[in-house]
């Protein structure tokens, strides 16, 4: 069974803003995010996306909710992402990202690097590796699906990128963190328009991480260098960042918004900062959806997902979507108890999730919107 990663990946930006002299964050936290360009997008259902056909039937496959899920091929120690007839994945140990599909692509990370994040989205595919070391900015090489033609954005380009940072793909928008003369900013690139901008910068001694891109808005976590920090999920709107409403003060997490609506996320303990609640407001007034695991919300398809951690030793590791009517158990892990999930992965219209238990690690997929 994989251990998993997330108490390591949850408190690491919040000790690198804390220890970074002037109050920019050198690694996992990003700056603000800006309005996404307004270029319309076409659905992933215009693009090269199509009906899963690399994933298997499984007999044991598990049907919750309205949701099917299918088996990915392949192990479930590599983290793999479908978008309809292609499959990305990102090899453990990050020394490969391997495109399965109509025209398959490796690529390896060059001596001292290793890929960090492997995003599709149905339009494009971004790998992006960082140096060991971190001494220079990540670069991210670019994959149109439709064409197969390749391009790359790294610490050259307008806007350069930085090292680590979030990084999210959806769309066909893509975001990353910058640092234009040492501020710590989020930068916006719309691959379809070939256009890129910057959106708001993090203020002295604050950071941003968990970029959450819905098709109507982005929001990021904002936090600064408080022992406890002070955390707010934050609605990106031009060059500012503007608090989600209803959120408790300096104790948020995980955001996302819509024209209808929006799920966000508290931490009842700062000592099990990796415990949260969820809940979310579609217009008729506040939704309990119950406990979940920080930094795991995703939206994907039509609505948004997040994962919950078993609340006792007979408990599966689950699947959670929001809804109006409250949460909705969509996927659960094959063990109980010593159990969790990855954090759900967006290919477009395709959601891929990862679940590690003693009975067995599985990897599966299911089209949602």
């Amino acid at each position: 069974m994989r251990t998993r990663p997330w108490v390591a990946a949850l408190v690491a930006p919040l000790a690198l803003l804390s220890a970074c002299g002037d109050g920019t964050p050198k690694g996992e936290p990003s700056g603000p995010t800006s309005s996404a360009p307004t270029t319309a997008t076409p659905s992933p259902s215009e693009s090269a996306t199509e009906s899963p056909t690399e994933p298997t039937d499984s007999a044991s496959s598990p049907v919750l909710g309205d949701m099917a899920w299918k088996d990915v091929p392949g192990s479930p120690e590599d983290e793999t992402t479908v978008s309809g007839k292609w499959r990305l994945t990102l090899a453990k140990g990050g020394a490969k990202v391997d495109l399965a599909g109509p025209r398959p692509t490796s690529l390896s990370a060059p001596q001292g690097w290793t890929f960090s994040h492997a995003l599709i989205d149905g339009f494009y595919v971004v790998a992006v590796a960082e140096q060991k070391v971190a001494e220079q900015p990540d670069r991210a090489t670019i994959i149109d699906l439709r064409s197969g033609d390749q391009q790359t954005i790294d610490g050259g380009s307008t806007p350069p990128t930085t090292t680590g940072g979030s990084w999210t793909l959806a769309g066909g928008i893509l975001t990353h963190a910058t640092r234009p003369g040492g501020d710590y900013c989020l930068a916006f690139v719309d691959l379809l328009a070939n256009r890129s901008d910057q959106g708001p910068c993090a203020g002295k001694r604050h950071g941003f991480s968990n970029v959450v891109t819905t098709p109507s808005a982005t929001t990021a976590l904002t936090f600064d260098s408080g022992h406890p920090s002070c955390r707010t999920p934050a609605l990106v709107s031009g060059t500012r960042f503007e608090p989600l409403p209803g959120v408790e003060k300096c104790k948020g997490f995980d955001g996302a918004s819509t024209e209808s609506g929006q799920v966000w996320s508290v931490v009842p303990k700062e000592q099990r900062i990796e415990a949260a609640h969820f809940y979310a407001d579609f217009g008729g007034g506040q939704v309990d959806l119950g406990p979940g695991t920080s930094g795991s919300l995703v939206w994907c398809g039509d609505a948004a997902y997040f994962t919950q951690d078993p609340q006792t030793s007979s408990d599966p590791a689950r699947l959670i979507k929001a809804t109006p009517d409250g949460p909705q158990v969509v996927f659960e892990s094959q063990g109980t108890g010593n159990a969790f999930l990855g954090s759900p992965r967006c290919g477009g219209r395709d959601l891929t999730v990862s679940a590690y238990a003693e009975a067995g690690d599985q990897q599966v997929v299911a089209r949602v919107g």
